[in-house]
């Protein structure tokens, strides 16, 4: 055995099994509890918490209702999601770029906010009502506080996800297919049905059940409508279990949990069913090059897909600015009525102050050991990955596949009490947030990474190595540079998401770690509106600003490293 080679041998494995220790305590140990604890009683093992949640009629109705909006706000993102796709990689429509931005501003923007905007805009005195008074047209009424509100906007909240997923596979598609098709006597209608949407299918289905569980996964959206009409959904009525702290709470919250992870596995099921026969477009060409000329048709397309943008995003987003305004709620929209008053006490009330702090603190830290260990663990997937990464990735991957509800319990079971007798004191603190936080949204990170790492030709090391640089020296001069726009994109998504989240917080947070999120939503179930929207209107503007940033660092770091060849 050659000189050092047993040390770095011994390193290796000592780092592989910190690794799997690591990934084990905070990934797997987590599930495991939140399972026992729906099977554990005083008496020890027993199905008693099961026969009463499954014997309770309002289990069955919450159900229902679950169901009928994942469905149905599904359904939405699905049609639209294809639609959008099949346009934008078809079509001569122009402003392409463009449209892809709004096509993305409603998963951008956290779904309690597009939620609070909407109820904004199509609120009573809301702008919708007196645009449609001025145009002296008929009278819009929508309650959004309906089973049909949260349905759609969860669909719009969620078609992004459907369209990422397809826009790619409809590119991929040989466009000689297409031709020959035509030639033979079949019509584009025929042609879509039977030759295009097969062959994208796996891309839209994919899309279709990342965004059903979304909708399984959303409480933003539920919350913010669903509670004030008393329809609550399983994640909003887990909350419910947890914050009414009965003598069987948990139990019964960690019983609900299976039941909605069950449901998450019976979507996978059915995506299976629906993809088995299906075959993957096999070419890795992209064909940006129109297919259809819309012709006299297009600027009629374009118009349609314009207004769709406004109402679903562009004037909700208005709307709630402007209503952050008002010095009360229901004043028209007049000069004398505007103040600055509600973002004056959102940037001075201490509660909201540290409520911000505490958020950017949490998306900071989450963020940076993100980019460490996320980093690290998508250099060994892609340059030494074996089963042991294999198994470990997937591991990691099921926190951010869960629903938000079923981590967030698993989190309070793992940390309450994490060996019998023994209570740290985690539980309660804001350290379980870095935790939950971390755990969530560290694969973010590494998918970002692990698509960095591909595009760096494996050639480009052999060659550093081969002259000479390797280790640090590797990393410092040749891989830092080619991945760091990656890295960034993918460490803004992690701060973004983290930034936002409410759906974990609301289970974990204490009054001293009270989060963005947690404050908006308790502004708007105490009635104070104006300083919701006050404070969203902040968030949606921090957000925009990031992504402003990081389009101008990538765009200033690709010409550094140009130059720099």
């Amino acid at each position: 055995m050659r000189r050092g080679a047993f040390p770095s041998r011994l390193f290796n494995i000592s780092l592989k099994t910190v690794g799997i220790i690591l990934v084990a305590i905070f990934f797997i140990v987590p599930i495991i509890r939140l399972v026992m604890m729906s099977f554990t009683t005083e008496e020890g093992f027993s199905l008693q918490y099961y026969q009463e949640i499954l014997q309770d009629q309002r289990t069955w109705q919450v159900l229902k209702n679950t169901l009928i909006i994942v469905t149905g706000s599904t359904i939405i993102a699905f049609i639209l999601g294809t639609f959008f796709a099949w346009i934008v990689a078809y079509t001569d429509i122009r402003m392409k770029r463009l449209i892809q931005l709004f096509v993305f501003l409603p998963f951008v923007i956290p779904s309690y906010i597009t939620s609070l905007a909407w109820v904004q805009f199509f609120g009573p005195g809301g702008l919708m009502e007196r645009m449609v008074a001025f145009l002296s047209l008929p009278s819009l009424s929508w309650d959004l506080y309906s089973m049909s509100g949260i349905i759609f906007v969860m669909g719009i909240s969620h078609f992004p996800l459907v369209y990422l997923f397809s826009i790619h596979v409809f590119r991929k598609i040989p466009r000689e297919i297409e031709l020959a098709a035509q030639i033979s006597g079949s019509t584009r209608w025929n042609t879509f049905k039977k030759i295009i949407l097969p062959m994208a299918l796996p891309g839209i289905v994919g899309g279709s059940f990342i965004a059903f569980l979304g909708s399984l996964d959303n409480f933003g959206i539920p919350a913010f409508l669903g509670t004030p009409a008393d329809i609550p959904v399983l994640s909003t009525y887990i909350y419910q279990q947890v914050i009414g702290f009965g003598t069987s709470a948990f139990n019964h919250a960690a019983v609900l949990s299976m039941i909605l992870g069950g449901v998450a596995v019976t979507g996978l099921f059915v995506q299976w069913l629906l993809l088995r026969k299906s075959k993957q477009v096999e070419t890795t060409k992209l064909d940006y090059t129109p297919r259809y000329t819309l012709g006299k048709k297009r600027i009629v397309v374009e118009s349609m897909m314009w207004l769709f943008f406004a109402v679903t995003s562009i004037f909700p987003l208005i709307s709630m600015a402007m209503l952050s305004f008002l010095r009360a709620y229901g004043l028209d929209f007049l000069p004398e009525n505007f103040s600055l008053k509600n973002y004056q006490y959102i940037l001075t009330s201490n509660s909201t102050i540290d409520a911000i702090f505490t958020s950017m603190k949490l998306a900071s830290v989450t963020a940076v050991i993100g980019i460490i260990a996320g980093t690290i663990f998508a250099y060994l997937r892609i340059r030494k990955t074996n089963t042991t990464i294999k198994v470990m990735e997937t591991a990691i991957t099921v926190p951010y596949a869960l629903p938000g509800m079923v981590l967030a319990l698993a989190m309070i079971f793992a940390w309450m009490e994490p060996i019998k007798g023994w209570n740290p004191g985690i539980y309660g603190s804001a350290i379980i947030l870095y935790i939950a936080y971390i755990t969530r949204f560290l694969i973010l990170q590494i998918r970002s990474g692990v698509t960095a790492f591909q595009q760096i030709d494996i050639q480009i090391e052999e060659a550093a190595r081969v002259s000479g640089t390797n280790g640090i020296g590797k990393w410092k001069k040749i891989l830092i540079p080619l991945i760091t726009p990656g890295i960034l994109g993918g460490a803004l998504l992690v701060f973004l998401s983290a930034l936002s989240e409410l759906t974990v917080s609301s289970l974990l947070y204490a009054s001293t770690s009270e989060t963005i999120g947690v404050s908006i939503l308790s502004f708007q179930q105490s009635g104070y509106s104006l300083y919701a929207t006050a404070f969203s209107s902040i968030i949606v503007a921090l957000i925009m600003l990031g992504y402003l940033v990081l389009f101008a660092v990538q765009r200033f770091w690709s010409r550094k490293v140009d130059k720099s060849k």
